[in-house]
Protein backbone atom coordinates (compact mmCIF):
# COMPACT_ATOMS: atom_id res chain seq x y z
CA UNK A 1 0.00 0.00 0.00
CA UNK A 2 1.04 3.59 -0.61
CA UNK A 3 1.57 5.35 2.71
CA UNK A 4 -1.42 7.69 2.50
CA UNK A 5 -4.02 8.27 5.17
CA UNK A 6 -7.09 8.26 2.94
CA UNK A 7 -10.61 7.86 4.36
CA UNK A 8 -13.16 5.60 2.70
CA UNK A 9 -16.75 6.53 1.87
CA UNK A 10 -20.00 4.61 1.65
CA UNK A 11 -22.66 4.96 -1.04
CA UNK A 12 -24.76 7.53 0.83
CA UNK A 13 -21.69 9.72 1.42
CA UNK A 14 -20.76 9.48 -2.26
CA UNK A 15 -24.26 10.52 -3.29
CA UNK A 16 -23.99 13.50 -0.94
CA UNK A 17 -20.61 14.41 -2.44
CA UNK A 18 -22.19 14.39 -5.90
CA UNK A 19 -25.08 16.54 -4.66
CA UNK A 20 -22.82 19.10 -3.02
CA UNK A 21 -20.62 19.32 -6.10
CA UNK A 22 -23.60 20.12 -8.30
CA UNK A 23 -25.86 22.18 -6.01
CA UNK A 24 -23.37 24.09 -3.84
CA UNK A 25 -20.14 24.22 -5.83
CA UNK A 26 -21.64 24.55 -9.30
CA UNK A 27 -19.47 21.76 -10.70
CA UNK A 28 -21.64 19.81 -13.10
CA UNK A 29 -22.00 16.08 -13.49
CA UNK A 30 -20.74 16.52 -17.05
CA UNK A 31 -17.49 18.02 -15.74
CA UNK A 32 -16.98 15.20 -13.27
CA UNK A 33 -17.73 12.64 -15.97
CA UNK A 34 -15.21 14.25 -18.32
CA UNK A 35 -12.54 14.22 -15.61
CA UNK A 36 -13.23 10.57 -14.80
CA UNK A 37 -13.24 9.49 -18.44
CA UNK A 38 -10.06 11.36 -19.35
CA UNK A 39 -8.21 9.87 -16.39
CA UNK A 40 -9.56 6.42 -17.24
CA UNK A 41 -8.15 6.81 -20.74
CA UNK A 42 -4.79 7.88 -19.28
CA UNK A 43 -4.64 4.81 -17.05
CA UNK A 44 -5.70 2.60 -19.97
CA UNK A 45 -2.81 3.95 -22.04
CA UNK A 46 -0.40 3.28 -19.19
CA UNK A 47 -1.62 -0.31 -18.93
CA UNK A 48 -1.45 -0.83 -22.69
CA UNK A 49 2.05 0.62 -22.90
CA UNK A 50 3.18 -1.49 -19.97
CA UNK A 51 2.14 -4.72 -21.70
CA UNK A 52 1.99 -4.03 -25.44
CA UNK A 53 3.87 -0.84 -26.29
CA UNK A 54 2.03 -0.14 -29.55
CA UNK A 55 -0.98 1.72 -30.92
CA UNK A 56 -2.56 -1.30 -32.65
CA UNK A 57 -4.26 -2.32 -29.41
CA UNK A 58 -7.92 -3.29 -29.38
CA UNK A 59 -9.84 -1.82 -26.46
CA UNK A 60 -13.37 -2.91 -25.63
CA UNK A 61 -15.33 -0.43 -23.50
CA UNK A 62 -18.48 -1.93 -21.99
CA UNK A 63 -20.95 0.72 -20.83
CA UNK A 64 -24.10 0.59 -18.75
CA UNK A 65 -27.07 2.95 -18.93
CA UNK A 66 -25.99 5.29 -16.12
CA UNK A 67 -23.24 7.73 -15.25
CA UNK A 68 -20.63 4.98 -14.88
CA UNK A 69 -21.33 4.09 -18.49
CA UNK A 70 -21.05 7.75 -19.44
CA UNK A 71 -17.56 7.85 -17.96
CA UNK A 72 -16.66 4.82 -20.05
CA UNK A 73 -17.92 6.59 -23.18
CA UNK A 74 -15.74 9.61 -22.44
CA UNK A 75 -12.74 7.30 -22.04
CA UNK A 76 -13.58 5.67 -25.39
CA UNK A 77 -13.55 9.07 -27.06
CA UNK A 78 -10.16 10.01 -25.63
CA UNK A 79 -8.68 6.63 -26.56
CA UNK A 80 -9.98 6.95 -30.11
CA UNK A 81 -8.46 10.43 -30.32
CA UNK A 82 -5.11 8.82 -29.46
CA UNK A 83 -5.35 6.32 -32.31
CA UNK A 84 -6.52 3.30 -30.33
CA UNK A 85 -8.87 0.80 -32.02
CA UNK A 86 -11.96 1.16 -29.80
CA UNK A 87 -15.21 -0.78 -29.70
CA UNK A 88 -17.98 0.28 -27.32
CA UNK A 89 -20.58 -2.25 -26.23
CA UNK A 90 -23.74 -0.76 -24.75
CA UNK A 91 -25.27 -3.06 -22.14
CA UNK A 92 -28.79 -1.73 -22.66
CA UNK A 93 -30.99 -0.36 -25.42
CA UNK A 94 -30.28 3.23 -26.48
CA UNK A 95 -33.63 4.45 -25.14
CA UNK A 96 -32.67 3.27 -21.62
CA UNK A 97 -29.67 5.61 -21.39
CA UNK A 98 -29.80 8.41 -18.83
CA UNK A 99 -29.72 11.91 -20.29
CA UNK A 100 -26.00 12.73 -19.99
CA UNK A 101 -24.73 9.29 -21.07
CA UNK A 102 -27.17 9.51 -23.98
CA UNK A 103 -25.47 12.70 -25.15
CA UNK A 104 -22.08 11.00 -24.88
CA UNK A 105 -23.42 8.09 -26.95
CA UNK A 106 -24.54 10.46 -29.68
CA UNK A 107 -21.03 11.93 -29.75
CA UNK A 108 -19.52 8.47 -30.20
CA UNK A 109 -21.67 7.96 -33.29
CA UNK A 110 -19.71 10.73 -35.00
CA UNK A 111 -16.33 9.12 -34.31
CA UNK A 112 -14.42 6.19 -35.85
CA UNK A 113 -15.55 3.88 -33.05
CA UNK A 114 -17.39 0.61 -33.54
CA UNK A 115 -20.63 0.68 -31.54
CA UNK A 116 -22.49 -2.47 -30.53
CA UNK A 117 -25.85 -2.48 -28.74
CA UNK A 118 -25.71 -5.71 -26.76
CA UNK A 119 -28.38 -8.37 -26.60
CA UNK A 120 -28.50 -11.96 -25.43
CA UNK A 121 -26.75 -13.06 -28.63
CA UNK A 122 -23.63 -10.92 -28.13
CA UNK A 123 -20.77 -13.40 -28.70
CA UNK A 124 -18.04 -14.12 -26.19
CA UNK A 125 -15.29 -13.87 -28.81
CA UNK A 126 -15.62 -10.07 -28.82
CA UNK A 127 -14.19 -10.05 -25.32
CA UNK A 128 -11.53 -12.68 -25.96
CA UNK A 129 -10.07 -10.61 -28.80
CA UNK A 130 -9.66 -7.40 -26.78
CA UNK A 131 -6.22 -6.37 -25.52
CA UNK A 132 -8.00 -4.47 -22.76
CA UNK A 133 -11.59 -4.52 -21.56
CA UNK A 134 -12.86 -1.42 -19.77
CA UNK A 135 -15.73 -2.28 -17.44
CA UNK A 136 -18.07 0.70 -17.05
CA UNK A 137 -21.30 -1.24 -16.63
CA UNK A 138 -22.42 -0.67 -13.02
CA UNK A 139 -21.20 1.87 -10.46
CA UNK A 140 -21.25 2.14 -6.69
CA UNK A 141 -25.05 2.03 -6.28
CA UNK A 142 -25.46 -1.69 -7.01
CA UNK A 143 -27.61 -3.70 -4.64
CA UNK A 144 -28.21 -7.29 -5.68
CA UNK A 145 -26.99 -9.61 -8.40
CA UNK A 146 -26.80 -8.02 -11.88
CA UNK A 147 -29.52 -9.24 -14.23
CA UNK A 148 -30.84 -8.68 -17.75
CA UNK A 149 -28.40 -7.53 -20.44
CA UNK A 150 -25.82 -6.17 -17.92
CA UNK A 151 -25.77 -9.53 -16.15
CA UNK A 152 -25.47 -11.38 -19.47
CA UNK A 153 -22.55 -9.19 -20.60
CA UNK A 154 -20.74 -9.62 -17.28
CA UNK A 155 -21.17 -13.40 -17.68
CA UNK A 156 -19.66 -13.25 -21.19
CA UNK A 157 -16.68 -11.23 -19.96
CA UNK A 158 -16.10 -13.85 -17.26
CA UNK A 159 -16.42 -16.66 -19.81
CA UNK A 160 -13.87 -14.98 -22.06
CA UNK A 161 -11.20 -15.46 -19.36
CA UNK A 162 -9.63 -12.20 -20.52
CA UNK A 163 -7.16 -11.22 -17.80
CA UNK A 164 -6.87 -7.55 -18.79
CA UNK A 165 -9.94 -5.84 -17.36
CA UNK A 166 -9.93 -2.29 -16.01
CA UNK A 167 -13.02 -1.36 -13.98
CA UNK A 168 -14.27 2.19 -13.56
CA UNK A 169 -14.95 3.08 -9.90
CA UNK A 170 -15.90 -0.48 -8.89
CA UNK A 171 -15.94 -3.89 -10.59
CA UNK A 172 -19.46 -4.43 -11.90
CA UNK A 173 -21.23 -6.86 -9.61
CA UNK A 174 -19.30 -5.84 -6.49
CA UNK A 175 -21.19 -4.33 -3.54
CA UNK A 176 -19.15 -1.39 -2.25
CA UNK A 177 -21.12 -1.24 0.99
CA UNK A 178 -20.53 -4.80 2.15
CA UNK A 179 -17.50 -5.92 0.13
CA UNK A 180 -19.61 -8.80 -1.21
CA UNK A 181 -19.11 -9.99 -4.78
CA UNK A 182 -22.33 -11.24 -6.31
CA UNK A 183 -22.47 -14.38 -8.47
CA UNK A 184 -22.00 -12.21 -11.57
CA UNK A 185 -19.04 -10.01 -10.69
CA UNK A 186 -16.18 -8.78 -12.83
CA UNK A 187 -12.72 -9.95 -11.76
CA UNK A 188 -10.69 -6.89 -12.69
CA UNK A 189 -6.94 -6.74 -13.05
CA UNK A 190 -7.20 -3.08 -12.03
CA UNK A 191 -9.86 -0.72 -10.72
CA UNK A 192 -9.78 3.06 -10.94
CA UNK A 193 -12.06 4.42 -8.23
CA UNK A 194 -13.24 8.04 -8.14
CA UNK A 195 -12.75 10.77 -5.53
CA UNK A 196 -12.23 8.53 -2.48
CA UNK A 197 -12.04 4.75 -2.08
CA UNK A 198 -15.40 3.08 -1.53
CA UNK A 199 -15.54 1.19 1.75
CA UNK A 200 -15.99 -2.28 0.27
CA UNK A 201 -13.02 -1.97 -2.07
CA UNK A 202 -10.56 -2.39 0.80
CA UNK A 203 -12.33 -5.34 2.43
CA UNK A 204 -10.49 -8.64 2.81
CA UNK A 205 -12.61 -10.15 0.05
CA UNK A 206 -11.96 -7.40 -2.46
CA UNK A 207 -8.49 -8.07 -3.87
CA UNK A 208 -9.41 -10.89 -6.28
CA UNK A 209 -12.14 -8.73 -7.81
CA UNK A 210 -10.55 -5.27 -7.63
CA UNK A 211 -6.98 -6.11 -8.68
CA UNK A 212 -4.63 -3.11 -8.54
CA UNK A 213 -6.53 -0.26 -6.91
CA UNK A 214 -6.09 3.28 -8.23
CA UNK A 215 -7.65 6.53 -7.04
CA UNK A 216 -8.29 9.42 -9.39
CA UNK A 217 -9.08 13.11 -9.15
CA UNK A 218 -12.45 14.24 -10.52
CA UNK A 219 -12.14 17.79 -9.19
CA UNK A 220 -13.67 17.61 -5.69
CA UNK A 221 -12.34 20.38 -3.39
CA UNK A 222 -11.00 19.28 0.03
CA UNK A 223 -13.31 21.85 1.61
CA UNK A 224 -16.31 19.83 0.42
CA UNK A 225 -15.12 16.78 2.31
CA UNK A 226 -15.00 18.83 5.50
CA UNK A 227 -18.77 19.32 5.22
CA UNK A 228 -19.06 15.55 5.64
CA UNK A 229 -16.65 15.45 8.57
CA UNK A 230 -13.84 14.04 6.43
CA UNK A 231 -10.51 15.73 7.00
CA UNK A 232 -7.71 15.12 4.52
CA UNK A 233 -4.90 17.02 2.90
CA UNK A 234 -4.87 17.55 -0.86
CA UNK A 235 -4.16 14.16 -2.43
CA UNK A 236 -3.40 14.96 -6.04
CA UNK A 237 -0.51 17.37 -5.64
CA UNK A 238 1.68 15.69 -8.25
CA UNK A 239 -0.54 13.30 -10.23
CA UNK A 240 -4.24 12.92 -11.02
CA UNK A 241 -4.06 9.12 -10.58
CA UNK A 242 -2.63 7.45 -7.46
CA UNK A 243 -1.90 3.74 -7.16
CA UNK A 244 -3.12 2.57 -3.76
CA UNK A 245 -2.01 -1.07 -3.92
CA UNK A 246 1.12 -2.78 -5.11
CA UNK A 247 1.14 -4.70 -8.36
Amino acid sequence: MINLDIPTVNSSQMREIDRLMIEEYGISLEQMMENAGRNLADLSMEILNRHLRNLTSKVMVVCGHGNNGGGGMVAARFLSNRGINVTVILACSEDKLKSIPSMRWQTLKKLPIKLVVANHDTPVHLFREADLIIDAVIGYSLSGNPYGIPGYIIQKILESQNQNVLSLDVPSGFDTETGIAYDLCIKASATMTLALPKKGLISSNAKKYVGELYLTDIGIPPSLYKKLGLSLSPLFTEETILRLTDR
